[in-house]
């Protein structure tokens, strides 16, 4: 930002004034100016130092204290600050190499100890860092040289050793530490996150939100400047930037884990929520997890932005770690199995890093399942093997503390009982899904059947046992018995269950002649939509509109064209608000298979049927100009020409196809 001219003889006192009022980036445009005419002007760096730091431009802020440090060597408080700018900057070395010198001097030993504690906590190296924080914690006992009398250098010590109780796993002790830290420096937001963040890793996700709540609270009452929730309302403000005082409210950190905890808890729409809630800024100024959540919550509907964002992240250091992970699932989520392996075999020094041996093996499997599904297959049956034997031991574990009423082994027992069985599932799925893409269903079927054990009263699992059963086509009734508990339980607020949970649903009623439940299901279906356009007009749902598709499908399938081509027909009634991708998707095979079973004469249909028929092509042209025929994959170099990847092309394209056919002129 370009500042104002300076009357002659007010330099300092400007400079000064836009530093009190925060206005950092005016300061350094001053700041450099002055610099063009004396380089070497301690005041100068020093300010313009200060100034990039409080901006968190660390790197520039390093560059001028390495000036101060060569230009005054005796002043050992720059050493410090280029020590501590160097660590900002993620410069570990460097840090570690420039506050070495300062242990030897009493005034500056326990900042030094600390300062290196911190750096070889960024590095991982967690004994390292132990070993300093116990250091300074004795210096402090012992009263020796260097040791403060302040009560807040102990607290200080007590918060490092509970970021590194909460690396070991040791959150409840962790929390304990930040509290007592409290106690001492009063209210503290970056405390107040540590203590959310140790309850989110122990997965008490009310005690974390309650923490959550308040910082925001604090931050909303205490800087309103910063526009906490306005992106969200729609309002176009200014970016507030990255500045110390944004850092200091722990506003930023305190809506990724709001975020964090709302997808765990699979409420996408209000962890996207939280991630606009937070303090406006420009992309290019957002932080690394910022930017990683935002990838992630937004794959859905963003999927090329979130790639591109992920795959910029990794190249940075330091990035979130679990970047590398999420990139090679989402990799393979959307089947970019090539890419998947590059990324593993260019970062294999990540590899031991950031992937636990479960995950490397699991994508290992997944990659290897495209050239050679026989060997994944045995290398998921191995996992699953292993994690078949931890589970009946944890369940031995949970039968003896229930038995010995120790509520403390049984609450650790069933809680690593839940993650081991969090990890089986996924494995299980791989398996069963090599032989679902052979359409083996009876051997997906047994693959399942081996997992009751352990499974059976898992959503996940008892929702791909129906719909292995329902492709069956012999199994409808078993299919109902495991699609009923899934759609009771949500009964009340049936939108909230899959389309195609209350389509097979439906189907299976039909085929096993229970045509009134699912009269009573659809009615039900359309009672909710109903509900919700009166409650949200702009809102489309699909719910029955899909349902009604597939059933339309099946009599298409049985050869009852003429009924199933009407449903279809009737499901996309109003085209403005029920034709969309998915749907049409549905509607032109159907369409499809009428043309193909058309054209070598192996059926016959009405004249009023075939009118009906032009007619509702006629009105997707009108409706589909907008509306993408195909999502295309997000990393595809040469995507479809964008005139011919509409409904209305394709629509217009089996207009002329069944004018063609049945031989009537337009």
């Amino acid at each position: 930002m370009e500042a104002a001219p300076v009357p002659e003889g007010q330099h300092t006192a400007v400079v000064y004034g836009l530093i009190a009022s925060g206005r950092f980036a005016e300061a350094v445009s001053l700041l450099n100016r002055g610099l063009q005419k004396s380089c070497r002007s301690r005041g100068c760096l020093s300010l313009l130092g200060y100034c990039h730091y409080q901006l968190q431009e660390f790197a520039a802020a390093a560059e001028c204290y390495e000036q101060l440090v060569a230009l005054h060597p005796q002043l050992l408080p720059y050493r410090l600050c280029h020590a501590q700018a160097l660590y900002k900057a993620g410069l570990f070395a460097e840090a570690l190499r420039v506050a070495s010198p300062l242990l030897d001097v009493p005034a500056f030993h326990r900042r030094a100890l600390r300062l290196q504690a911190a750096v070889h906590y960024a590095q991982g190296d967690l004994p390292a860092a132990q070993s300093l924080v116990e250091e300074e914690l004795a210096a402090a006992a012992d009263g020796g040289s260097g040791a403060a009398e302040d009560p807040s250098e102990r607290a200080d010590a007590e918060v490092n050793l509970g970021c590194l109780l909460y690396r070991q796993g040791r959150h409840e002790e962790a929390s304990g530490k930040f509290a007592s830290a409290m106690q001492v420096l009063g209210y503290c937001p970056e405390l107040s996150y540590n203590m959310a963040l140790c309850s989110y890793a122990a997965k008490q996700y009310h005690a974390a939100l309650k923490y959550i709540s308040d910082i925001i609270k604090r931050g909303i009452h205490q800087h309103p400047e910063l526009n906490v929730g306005m992106t969200t309302e729609g309002i176009d403000v200014r970016s507030v930037g990255n500045t110390l005082l944004l850092h200091r409210t722990a506003l930023v950190e305190a809506f990724n884990l709001k975020a964090a905890i709302e997808y765990q808890l699979r409420n996408v729409r209000a962890a996207q929520e939280a991630l606009t809630d937070m303090p406006p800024r420009a992309e290019e100024e957002l932080d690394p997890v910022t930017l990683h959540n935002q990838a992630l919550m937004n794959m859905d509907s963003q999927p090329t932005d979130g790639f591109g964002k992920l795959q910029f992240l990794l190249l940075q250091n330091p990035c979130p770690p679990e970047t590398f992970g999420n990139l090679l699932l989402l990799y393979c989520k959307h089947q970019y199995y090539d890419l998947a392996a590059d990324v593993l075999a260019e970062n294999a020094h990540l590899t031991y890093k950031l992937l636990t041996p479960y995950l490397y093996n699991f994508l290992d499997a997944i990659i290897t399942c495209q050239t050679a599904p026989e060997e994944a297959f045995h290398k998921l049956d191995d996992s699953a093997g292993t994690m078949t034997e931890q589970l009946r031991k944890l369940t031995k574990q949970v039968q003896e503390a229930r038995q010995n009423w120790d509520d403390e082994a049984l609450k650790k027992a069933i809680n690593e009982y839940d993650e081991t069985l969090d990890k089986y599932i996924p494995v299980l799925m791989a398996q069963a899904k090599i032989y679902w893409d052979m359409k083996n269903y009876t051997m997906v079927e047994k693959i399942f059947h081996k997992s009751v054990e352990f499974c059976k009263e898992h959503d996940v699992w008892k929702l791909n046992v129906a719909h292995v059963l329902f492709m069956q086509e012999n199994k409808y009734k078993e299919a109902i018995s495991f699609y009923e508990p899934i759609v009771k339980k949500h009964y009340d607020n049936i939108l909230d269950v899959s389309a195609i949970v209350l389509a097979n649903l439906c189907v299976s009623y039909i085929l096993t002649n229970q045509n009134e439940d699912a009269e009573e299901l659809m009615r039900k279906i359309e009672k909710a939509e109903e509900q919700l356009s009166y409650d949200h007009p702009d809102k489309n749902t699909y719910h029955l509109c899909i349902v009604n598709l597939v059933i339309g499908t099946l009599y298409c399938v049985k050869g009852n064209y003429d009924f199933g081509i009407s449903r279809i027909i009737k499901s996309l009634e109003p085209y403005n608000k029920k034709l969309s991708t998915d749907t049409w998707y549905y509607a032109k095979r159907c369409f499809l298979s009428l043309l193909e079973n058309m054209s070598k004469h192996m059926i016959m249909l009405r004249d009023s049927a075939i009118q009906e028929c032009l007619q509702f092509l006629k009105q997707c042209e009108q409706y589909g100009r907008n509306i993408p025929a195909v999502i295309e994959h997000p990393l595809e170099e040469s995507g479809m020409h964008n005139g011919k990847n509409t409904v209305t092309y394709e629509a217009r394209l089996l207009r002329a196809l069944m004018y063609k056919i049945t031989g009537w002129a337009e």
